[in-house]
Protein backbone atom coordinates (compact mmCIF):
# COMPACT_ATOMS: atom_id res chain seq x y z
CA UNK A 1 0.00 0.00 0.00
CA UNK A 2 1.55 3.55 -0.59
CA UNK A 3 1.07 6.58 0.77
CA UNK A 4 -1.51 7.84 -1.55
CA UNK A 5 -3.61 4.57 -1.28
CA UNK A 6 -4.07 4.56 2.61
CA UNK A 7 -7.42 3.21 3.98
CA UNK A 8 -8.71 3.03 7.04
CA UNK A 9 -7.03 0.03 8.38
CA UNK A 10 -6.51 1.65 11.68
CA UNK A 11 -2.99 1.82 13.94
CA UNK A 12 -0.03 -0.03 12.92
CA UNK A 13 0.03 -3.92 14.52
CA UNK A 14 2.54 -5.12 16.42
CA UNK A 15 3.75 -7.32 14.70
CA UNK A 16 4.32 -4.68 12.18
CA UNK A 17 6.53 -2.23 13.70
CA UNK A 18 10.05 -1.97 12.91
CA UNK A 19 12.55 -1.91 16.05
CA UNK A 20 14.50 1.20 15.21
CA UNK A 21 11.88 3.67 15.87
CA UNK A 22 10.77 2.19 18.99
CA UNK A 23 14.28 1.34 20.53
CA UNK A 24 15.09 5.47 19.39
CA UNK A 25 11.97 6.46 21.66
CA UNK A 26 12.99 4.41 24.64
CA UNK A 27 16.03 5.00 24.83
CA UNK A 28 15.57 8.82 24.26
CA UNK A 29 12.87 9.34 26.48
CA UNK A 30 16.36 8.99 29.23
CA UNK A 31 17.71 11.82 27.83
CA UNK A 32 14.44 13.70 27.79
CA UNK A 33 14.37 12.52 31.73
CA UNK A 34 17.57 14.19 32.33
CA UNK A 35 16.33 17.71 30.33
CA UNK A 36 13.36 18.12 32.10
CA UNK A 37 14.75 16.83 36.07
CA UNK A 38 16.76 19.18 35.39
CA UNK A 39 14.60 21.83 34.70
CA UNK A 40 12.28 21.18 37.85
CA UNK A 41 15.57 20.50 40.12
CA UNK A 42 16.98 24.62 38.92
CA UNK A 43 13.63 25.74 38.96
CA UNK A 44 14.37 27.11 35.22
CA UNK A 45 16.48 26.76 32.25
CA UNK A 46 19.00 25.37 30.74
CA UNK A 47 18.46 23.15 34.71
CA UNK A 48 22.59 23.25 35.04
CA UNK A 49 24.53 24.29 38.10
CA UNK A 50 26.01 27.46 37.79
CA UNK A 51 29.23 27.49 39.60
CA UNK A 52 29.96 23.24 39.30
CA UNK A 53 32.62 21.75 41.32
CA UNK A 54 34.09 18.17 41.01
CA UNK A 55 31.98 15.44 39.08
CA UNK A 56 29.22 18.10 38.70
CA UNK A 57 31.71 19.69 35.96
CA UNK A 58 30.97 16.62 34.17
CA UNK A 59 27.49 16.12 34.50
CA UNK A 60 26.76 19.68 33.07
CA UNK A 61 29.29 19.14 30.36
CA UNK A 62 27.73 15.78 29.15
CA UNK A 63 24.07 17.26 29.30
CA UNK A 64 25.47 20.48 27.31
CA UNK A 65 27.47 18.21 24.92
CA UNK A 66 24.33 15.42 24.26
CA UNK A 67 21.10 15.93 26.20
CA UNK A 68 20.54 19.64 26.33
CA UNK A 69 18.54 20.72 23.08
CA UNK A 70 18.98 17.54 21.73
CA UNK A 71 16.65 15.29 22.70
CA UNK A 72 13.42 16.98 21.66
CA UNK A 73 14.99 16.82 17.82
CA UNK A 74 14.63 12.94 18.08
CA UNK A 75 10.93 12.63 18.49
CA UNK A 76 10.27 15.38 16.20
CA UNK A 77 11.97 13.23 13.13
CA UNK A 78 9.99 10.44 14.87
CA UNK A 79 6.80 12.46 14.78
CA UNK A 80 7.16 13.27 11.11
CA UNK A 81 8.04 9.41 10.42
CA UNK A 82 5.25 8.02 12.39
CA UNK A 83 3.01 10.56 10.31
CA UNK A 84 3.68 8.66 7.00
CA UNK A 85 3.21 5.14 8.28
CA UNK A 86 -0.15 6.43 9.63
CA UNK A 87 -1.03 7.95 6.62
CA UNK A 88 -0.01 4.26 4.73
CA UNK A 89 -3.12 2.71 6.81
CA UNK A 90 -5.87 5.53 7.74
CA UNK A 91 -7.48 8.58 5.58
CA UNK A 92 -6.68 12.18 6.49
CA UNK A 93 -9.46 12.51 9.25
CA UNK A 94 -8.28 10.30 11.01
CA UNK A 95 -4.62 11.76 11.42
CA UNK A 96 -6.82 15.76 11.65
CA UNK A 97 -8.72 13.82 14.43
CA UNK A 98 -5.47 12.21 16.18
CA UNK A 99 -3.59 15.46 15.75
CA UNK A 100 -6.21 17.32 17.04
CA UNK A 101 -6.52 15.13 20.48
CA UNK A 102 -2.44 15.68 20.73
CA UNK A 103 -3.33 19.43 20.68
CA UNK A 104 -6.09 18.61 23.57
CA UNK A 105 -3.31 15.96 25.26
CA UNK A 106 -0.79 18.90 24.99
CA UNK A 107 -3.28 21.45 26.91
CA UNK A 108 -4.15 19.05 29.98
CA UNK A 109 -0.09 18.33 30.50
CA UNK A 110 0.32 21.46 30.65
CA UNK A 111 -2.10 22.65 32.54
CA UNK A 112 -1.94 20.16 35.30
CA UNK A 113 1.96 18.99 35.36
CA UNK A 114 4.55 21.09 33.08
CA UNK A 115 4.65 24.43 30.70
CA UNK A 116 7.31 22.71 28.82
CA UNK A 117 5.01 20.30 26.65
CA UNK A 118 6.12 19.69 23.65
CA UNK A 119 2.15 17.50 22.68
CA UNK A 120 0.82 20.11 21.78
CA UNK A 121 3.29 21.36 19.45
CA UNK A 122 3.31 18.06 17.73
CA UNK A 123 -0.83 18.13 17.45
CA UNK A 124 -0.28 21.73 15.33
CA UNK A 125 2.35 20.65 13.35
CA UNK A 126 1.00 17.59 12.97
CA UNK A 127 -2.26 19.20 11.32
CA UNK A 128 -0.50 21.65 8.89
CA UNK A 129 2.02 18.20 7.75
CA UNK A 130 -1.07 16.50 6.90
CA UNK A 131 -3.19 19.26 4.82
CA UNK A 132 0.19 20.47 3.06
CA UNK A 133 3.28 17.78 2.99
CA UNK A 134 2.18 14.26 3.78
CA UNK A 135 0.77 13.48 0.62
CA UNK A 136 2.63 15.25 -1.61
CA UNK A 137 5.08 13.71 -4.07
CA UNK A 138 8.63 12.77 -4.28
CA UNK A 139 10.04 16.36 -6.21
CA UNK A 140 8.04 18.12 -3.55
CA UNK A 141 9.59 16.81 -0.39
CA UNK A 142 13.44 17.03 -1.59
CA UNK A 143 12.67 20.84 -0.71
CA UNK A 144 13.33 20.18 3.07
CA UNK A 145 16.90 18.49 2.21
CA UNK A 146 17.80 21.98 0.61
CA UNK A 147 16.33 23.13 3.30
CA UNK A 148 18.64 21.42 5.65
CA UNK A 149 21.47 22.40 3.44
CA UNK A 150 21.47 25.98 3.73
CA UNK A 151 20.77 25.43 7.52
CA UNK A 152 24.02 23.72 7.65
CA UNK A 153 25.42 26.62 5.89
CA UNK A 154 23.98 29.28 8.49
CA UNK A 155 25.08 26.84 11.07
CA UNK A 156 28.86 27.06 10.28
CA UNK A 157 28.78 30.53 9.48
CA UNK A 158 27.45 31.36 12.78
CA UNK A 159 29.43 29.25 14.78
CA UNK A 160 32.87 30.41 12.79
CA UNK A 161 31.54 34.55 13.90
CA UNK A 162 30.42 33.80 17.34
CA UNK A 163 34.55 31.84 17.84
CA UNK A 164 36.07 34.80 16.12
CA UNK A 165 34.48 37.70 18.61
CA UNK A 166 35.00 35.34 21.97
CA UNK A 167 36.49 37.00 23.79
CA UNK A 168 37.20 35.69 27.95
CA UNK A 169 35.59 36.98 31.11
CA UNK A 170 34.23 36.01 34.23
CA UNK A 171 30.65 35.44 33.04
CA UNK A 172 28.75 31.94 33.00
CA UNK A 173 25.67 30.18 32.47
CA UNK A 174 22.42 31.92 34.47
CA UNK A 175 19.46 29.44 34.82
CA UNK A 176 16.34 31.77 33.27
CA UNK A 177 13.51 31.18 36.05
CA UNK A 178 10.06 30.23 35.01
CA UNK A 179 7.61 30.79 37.47
CA UNK A 180 5.72 27.95 37.55
CA UNK A 181 8.49 25.57 38.66
CA UNK A 182 8.99 27.65 41.76
CA UNK A 183 5.47 28.56 42.50
CA UNK A 184 4.69 27.80 46.54
CA UNK A 185 1.45 26.16 45.87
CA UNK A 186 0.25 23.99 43.06
CA UNK A 187 -2.52 26.58 42.14
CA UNK A 188 0.10 29.12 41.31
CA UNK A 189 1.82 26.75 39.42
CA UNK A 190 -1.36 25.87 37.39
CA UNK A 191 -2.27 29.54 36.81
CA UNK A 192 1.62 30.16 35.92
CA UNK A 193 1.72 27.67 33.22
CA UNK A 194 -1.99 28.85 31.55
CA UNK A 195 0.43 31.95 30.53
CA UNK A 196 3.89 30.24 29.87
CA UNK A 197 2.50 26.93 27.85
CA UNK A 198 1.45 29.11 24.57
CA UNK A 199 4.75 30.98 24.53
CA UNK A 200 6.45 28.09 24.63
CA UNK A 201 4.20 26.08 22.45
CA UNK A 202 5.01 29.45 19.56
CA UNK A 203 8.51 29.29 20.14
CA UNK A 204 9.23 25.54 19.21
CA UNK A 205 6.85 25.30 16.05
CA UNK A 206 9.53 26.07 13.83
CA UNK A 207 10.55 22.41 14.63
CA UNK A 208 8.16 21.53 11.74
CA UNK A 209 11.20 21.55 9.59
CA UNK A 210 13.08 18.76 11.58
CA UNK A 211 9.22 16.63 11.51
CA UNK A 212 9.79 17.42 7.39
CA UNK A 213 13.12 15.44 7.42
CA UNK A 214 11.19 12.43 8.95
CA UNK A 215 8.39 12.48 6.81
CA UNK A 216 11.13 12.59 4.05
CA UNK A 217 12.81 9.87 5.75
CA UNK A 218 9.80 7.51 6.11
CA UNK A 219 8.63 7.89 2.31
CA UNK A 220 12.07 6.23 1.82
CA UNK A 221 10.91 3.39 4.87
CA UNK A 222 14.67 4.06 5.83
CA UNK A 223 14.28 2.69 9.23
CA UNK A 224 12.13 -0.51 8.06
CA UNK A 225 14.62 -0.98 5.66
CA UNK A 226 18.18 0.02 7.32
CA UNK A 227 19.79 -2.73 5.19
CA UNK A 228 18.87 -0.72 1.72
CA UNK A 229 20.06 2.22 3.54
CA UNK A 230 23.58 1.46 4.94
CA UNK A 231 25.83 4.30 3.65
CA UNK A 232 22.50 6.62 4.03
CA UNK A 233 22.19 5.97 7.71
CA UNK A 234 26.18 6.11 8.34
CA UNK A 235 26.45 8.99 6.73
CA UNK A 236 23.98 10.94 8.56
CA UNK A 237 25.12 9.27 12.33
CA UNK A 238 28.67 10.63 11.49
CA UNK A 239 28.23 14.00 9.97
CA UNK A 240 25.02 14.91 12.11
CA UNK A 241 26.09 14.12 15.33
CA UNK A 242 29.72 15.02 14.18
CA UNK A 243 27.95 18.98 14.38
CA UNK A 244 25.56 18.52 16.95
CA UNK A 245 28.74 17.47 19.54
CA UNK A 246 30.95 20.12 17.77
CA UNK A 247 28.56 22.77 18.17
CA UNK A 248 27.98 21.70 21.63
CA UNK A 249 31.07 21.97 23.23
CA UNK A 250 32.19 25.51 23.29
CA UNK A 251 28.94 26.56 25.83
CA UNK A 252 29.53 23.00 27.28
CA UNK A 253 32.88 23.76 28.59
CA UNK A 254 31.47 27.13 29.73
CA UNK A 255 28.80 24.84 31.19
CA UNK A 256 31.36 22.79 33.21
CA UNK A 257 33.89 25.70 34.42
CA UNK A 258 36.49 24.69 32.37
CA UNK A 259 36.61 28.08 29.93
CA UNK A 260 35.32 31.23 31.28
CA UNK A 261 33.89 34.28 28.75
CA UNK A 262 32.43 37.23 28.83
CA UNK A 263 28.29 37.81 28.46
CA UNK A 264 28.04 38.28 25.20
CA UNK A 265 30.19 35.07 24.55
CA UNK A 266 28.58 33.12 26.80
CA UNK A 267 24.89 34.16 24.56
CA UNK A 268 26.68 33.75 21.63
CA UNK A 269 27.53 30.40 22.26
CA UNK A 270 24.70 29.52 23.93
CA UNK A 271 22.72 30.50 20.47
CA UNK A 272 25.46 27.94 18.49
CA UNK A 273 24.44 25.43 21.02
CA UNK A 274 20.95 25.95 20.09
CA UNK A 275 21.15 25.69 16.32
CA UNK A 276 23.24 22.90 15.83
CA UNK A 277 21.39 20.84 18.46
CA UNK A 278 18.84 20.20 16.11
CA UNK A 279 21.26 17.82 14.30
CA UNK A 280 21.12 15.77 16.82
CA UNK A 281 17.64 14.20 16.07
CA UNK A 282 18.84 12.69 12.90
CA UNK A 283 22.29 11.87 14.14
CA UNK A 284 20.82 9.97 16.76
CA UNK A 285 17.90 8.58 14.40
CA UNK A 286 20.68 7.05 12.13
CA UNK A 287 22.96 5.79 14.58
CA UNK A 288 19.61 3.75 16.51
CA UNK A 289 18.68 2.55 12.76
CA UNK A 290 22.23 1.34 12.56
CA UNK A 291 21.72 -0.79 16.01
CA UNK A 292 18.86 -2.36 15.17
CA UNK A 293 20.61 -3.22 11.38
CA UNK A 294 23.18 -5.07 13.79
CA UNK A 295 20.96 -6.89 15.98
CA UNK A 296 19.28 -7.88 12.41
CA UNK A 297 15.85 -6.33 13.43
CA UNK A 298 15.81 -8.61 16.66
CA UNK A 299 15.03 -7.02 20.27
CA UNK A 300 17.58 -8.65 22.64
CA UNK A 301 16.33 -9.69 25.86
CA UNK A 302 18.27 -7.08 28.00
CA UNK A 303 16.46 -3.99 25.47
CA UNK A 304 13.05 -5.52 25.75
CA UNK A 305 11.77 -2.90 28.68
CA UNK A 306 13.32 -0.25 26.36
CA UNK A 307 11.24 -1.21 23.50
CA UNK A 308 8.78 -1.31 25.53
CA UNK A 309 8.91 1.83 26.69
CA UNK A 310 9.09 2.98 23.02
CA UNK A 311 5.69 2.07 21.99
CA UNK A 312 4.33 3.30 25.16
CA UNK A 313 6.60 6.36 24.71
CA UNK A 314 3.13 9.22 24.75
CA UNK A 315 2.72 7.11 28.34
CA UNK A 316 6.54 7.15 29.31
CA UNK A 317 6.32 10.73 28.67
CA UNK A 318 3.40 11.99 30.85
CA UNK A 319 4.53 9.66 33.68
CA UNK A 320 8.36 11.44 33.88
CA UNK A 321 6.10 15.10 34.42
CA UNK A 322 4.12 13.62 37.23
CA UNK A 323 6.91 11.72 38.55
CA UNK A 324 8.81 15.38 38.30
CA UNK A 325 5.91 17.41 40.02
CA UNK A 326 5.67 15.33 43.02
CA UNK A 327 9.54 15.09 43.34
CA UNK A 328 10.79 18.77 42.49
CA UNK A 329 8.20 21.11 43.11
CA UNK A 330 8.25 23.51 46.77
CA UNK A 331 5.27 22.49 47.68
CA UNK A 332 5.83 19.13 47.11
CA UNK A 333 9.07 17.31 47.87
CA UNK A 334 11.40 19.63 46.95
CA UNK A 335 14.20 18.11 46.24
CA UNK A 336 16.96 19.63 43.85
CA UNK A 337 20.49 19.83 43.21
CA UNK A 338 22.61 18.22 39.93
CA UNK A 339 22.47 14.97 41.79
CA UNK A 340 18.92 14.58 42.92
CA UNK A 341 17.87 15.28 39.18
CA UNK A 342 20.65 12.77 37.67
CA UNK A 343 19.59 10.15 39.95
CA UNK A 344 15.53 10.58 39.66
CA UNK A 345 16.22 10.70 36.36
CA UNK A 346 17.92 7.49 35.32
CA UNK A 347 15.78 6.08 38.14
CA UNK A 348 12.06 7.02 36.82
CA UNK A 349 13.24 6.36 33.66
CA UNK A 350 14.02 2.55 34.28
CA UNK A 351 10.91 1.88 36.70
CA UNK A 352 8.72 3.19 33.40
CA UNK A 353 10.47 0.98 31.14
CA UNK A 354 9.80 -2.38 33.36
CA UNK A 355 6.25 -1.15 33.98
CA UNK A 356 6.41 -0.59 29.99
CA UNK A 357 7.80 -4.36 29.54
CA UNK A 358 5.04 -5.44 32.49
CA UNK A 359 2.61 -4.14 30.23
CA UNK A 360 3.64 -5.96 26.74
CA UNK A 361 3.65 -9.06 28.18
CA UNK A 362 0.42 -8.72 28.99
CA UNK A 363 -0.44 -8.04 26.02
CA UNK A 364 -1.59 -4.32 27.01
CA UNK A 365 -1.11 -0.91 25.48
CA UNK A 366 -0.03 2.55 27.69
CA UNK A 367 -2.67 4.19 29.25
CA UNK A 368 -2.24 7.03 27.56
CA UNK A 369 -1.98 5.66 24.16
CA UNK A 370 -5.63 3.59 24.76
CA UNK A 371 -7.06 6.75 25.37
CA UNK A 372 -5.80 8.28 22.07
CA UNK A 373 -6.69 5.71 19.99
CA UNK A 374 -9.96 4.94 21.33
CA UNK A 375 -11.01 8.79 20.19
CA UNK A 376 -8.57 9.10 17.25
CA UNK A 377 -10.15 5.69 15.49
CA UNK A 378 -13.09 5.71 16.88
Amino acid sequence: MTIDQAVAAGPVRRSERALAPDLARGAMLLFIALANAANFAFKGQPGLETHPHGLARFVNLGLATFVDSRAYPVFAVMFGYGLVQLARRNPDRVLLRRNGLLVAFGAVHATLLYFGDFLGAYGIVGIVATLLLVRRGDRFHKVVLWLWGIQTVYALIFAGIALANAHGGTAGIVNSPNPSLAAPTYLGSMLDRLAEWPVHTATVLPFIVIVWLGIWAARRRVLEEPAAHRTLLRRTAVVSLGISTLGALPYALICAGLVHAGPGTVEAMAQVHGVTGEYGGPGYVALFGLVALKLGGRTPRPLEPVVALGQRSLSGYLLQSLCWVALFSPWALHLGGTWAAAVCAVVVWAASAFAAKMLADRGRRGPAETVLRKFAYR
